[in-house]
């Protein structure tokens, strides 16, 4: 512990101060990070999100062009198309708006004298040092070894978004695990529907492609359905219930006592989507802005570019 103005200092780690001399560029600042675009990386979660975006993109070609577009039903194949494929546009686009939102980051190089003395703490009052990014560590947040930043009320770190799961992206993680398990259920029904009608049409007129390549795709889209509804499905009721309950995955986990003051059940949810339930709350585009969007492209930095 050490005495700095007036209030104590804790490093978690026990790791020394920054020294007067040690660089922090203020130009850092959370307001800066937020004139930026957010990304990771990180070649596995690259990879992951890359991945899922080819899934999403399988599973829109079976059920168009082997399931619905050979149809003879026209409404059937029309309102389940249209059905299906906005399902995976709110679905990618959430997926989107996850890996490209900044989660929470605390600002790296904060840990200055200078920097306290803006905080105005009171006198005994005590603060924590991340030893990793040497920032300044708010109440509930983490550090991430792949992101390299402390996150603000961090849950995990997902490698299908390729970003952490935090204060500020919560809610379109929520809705991307919400549009995927839709669309796997979805996908599964079709499934069923079309293996009903091929087996008592005897394969005829079944699909434009032959029987066993239609038999492979559709077995290969039943397998991603089945395992894509049952993980995301899982993962939307654990966020929910930590929504509720105003606990991150983290602090479930290392069972940590709450020194802060939970929310009720409801103002979590609020506090997470946004004000008073409305169709904004299932929106992914909600406060997206193209233009600002563009801006941020060319502040680019090691940390924050595309």
């Amino acid at each position: 512990t050490m005495q700095s103005s007036g209030h104590r200092f804790r490093d978690v780690e026990h790791h020394p101060l920054l020294a007067d001399n040690d660089t922090y560029d203020s130009s850092s600042s959370e307001a800066d990070m937020a004139e930026r675009v957010w990304f990771i990386r990180d070649g596995c979660g690259m990879v992951c999100a890359i991945m899922t975006w080819l899934l999403v993109v399988y599973a829109d070609f079976v059920v168009t062009f082997v399931m619905l577009l050979p149809s003879k039903d026209f409404w059937y194949s029309l309102i389940n198309g249209v059905l299906f494929n906005c399902l995976a546009v709110l679905a990618l686009s959430s997926h989107l708006r996850t890996m490209l939102t900044d989660p929470g980051a605390v600002p790296k190089g904060n840990a200055t004298k200078e920097y306290m003395d803006n905080l105005q703490l009171k006198p005994g009052e005590v603060i924590y040092k991340c030893p990793k990014c040497c920032s300044i560590k708010p109440e509930r947040a983490h550090h991430c070894s792949i992101c390299k930043r402390c996150i603000r009320k961090m849950d995990h770190h997902c490698p299908w978004v390729n970003n952490c799961v935090g204060e500020k992206n919560q809610r379109f993680f929520v809705l991307f695990t919400m549009y995927i398990a839709l669309i796997s259920a979805h996908a599964l029904v079709l499934c069923g529907f079309q293996f009903f009608s091929c087996v008592r049409g005897q394969w005829t007129e079944c699909s434009d492609f032959s029987p066993p390549v239609t038999v492979i795709l559709m077995i290969f889209l039943c397998l991603e359905g089945f395992l894509f509804l049952t993980f995301t499905a899982v993962m939307f009721g654990t966020q929910i219930h930590s929504i509720c309950n105003d606990e991150t995955e983290i602090e479930r986990l290392k069972s940590e006592k709450p020194t802060w003051e939970r929310r009720l059940r409801w103002e979590g949810m609020k506090s997470v989507f946004g004000g008073q339930p409305s169709l904004l709350w299932i929106n992914p585009f909600a406060g997206f802005r193209i233009r600002q969007l563009l801006l941020r492209g060319k502040k680019g930095g090691p940390e924050f570019s595309v």
